[in-house]
């Protein structure tokens, strides 16, 4: 690996004025495809997606989540010809994406999920089965793909464009991961989860986007990240929904109880997250530490 992840933005062939062009662009076509979604909502559904939830929800699911498609592309393209350096490395410092990485990171994040759901209905928790395989499948293939489209966006722009932009600005250790984690938080105000539990569980939405820089950081590159957010959202979407998030889908269980801030919410993010930043040190031999999180690293 030639360069540390953040110092990727090095390689960019443009003025400063070159990354906010790049977000307007990103956000511009962002826009555009909640337009075209809206509209396809209207012609067929009869109802505008942004204003209802109603009608077929793998449906509406999917039209949700265009928007990130048009999104991705306006990045991309940003980064191919205001930035002017090679896409890969928005993902990674290695010769090529590391699917291996995301794979790990996708399955072992389902483990702990699946062990909590069945600790939780050992302990008394009622879950609706909902399993119907006419309703599923269609789930499983947006959520495949699509949905795999949302989380990249995510994790290419909070992780990746804005983590290593940040760093040109204040490239000491963690404080481009306080920044970005904070903002990625607060990208989060609009969803129904906010409204129903309070502001409070803006602190799991930041503190989840420093662990998921943190991870970028130090394994310099997003696979890891992008293996754990995607089966989060994944498992949101197609393993266990509710009825008052923002993925109303029909996943394979449905829990009915009234939304509430609480112990599970304190567990991610102050032992589950750590344990697995403990697991992934050890397996990829991340020895440094101070170096990485503490140092101005150019």
């Amino acid at each position: 690996m030639e360069k540390y992840y953040f110092e990727q933005s090095e390689k960019d062939q443009c003025a400063p004025i070159g990354y906010l062009i790049t977000i307007v662009f990103a956000l511009f076509a962002f826009v555009l495809g909640q337009i075209f979604s809206n509209d396809i909502s209207i012609a067929l559904l009869g109802y505008s997606i942004i204003e209802s939830s109603e009608g077929n929800s793998t449906f509406e699911f999917a039209l949700k989540l265009v928007p990130f498609m048009f999104f991705l592309i306006g990045l991309l393209v940003g980064l191919k010809f205001i930035q002017k350096r090679k896409v890969l490395t928005l993902f990674t410092t290695r010769e090529s994406f590391d699917w291996n990485r995301f794979f790990v990171s996708f399955f072992l994040w389902f483990i702990i999920l699946a062990i909590s759901l069945m600790i939780a209905q050992l302990n008394g928790a009622s879950f609706e089965y909902n399993f119907q395989v006419s309703t599923f499948v269609p789930l499983l293939i947006v959520s495949m793909s699509l949905l795999l489209i949302q989380i990249t966006a995510e994790e290419l722009f909070f992780r990746g464009f804005l983590l290593q932009s940040l760093n040109r600005i204040v490239s000491f250790g963690i404080f481009p991961i306080l920044l970005s984690g904070t903002l990625f938080g607060l990208m989060h105000l609009g969803n129904p989860e906010v409204s129903k539990l309070g502001y409070g569980i803006l602190a799991y939405y930041i503190g989840t986007g420093v662990f998921l820089g943190i991870i970028a950081r130090m394994d310099d590159g997003i696979e890891l990240s992008m293996g754990y957010h995607f089966m989060n959202n994944f498992f949101a979407a197609v393993i266990l929904t509710n009825d008052w998030q923002a993925f109303h889908t029909d996943a394979i269980f449905i829990d009915h109880t009234e939304p509430v801030f609480g112990f599970e919410t304190f567990l991610t993010i102050l032992f589950l997250q750590p344990l697995l930043l403990f697991i992934f040190s050890k397996v990829y031999k991340w020895s440094d530490w101070n170096e990485k999180m503490w140092r101005k690293l150019n």
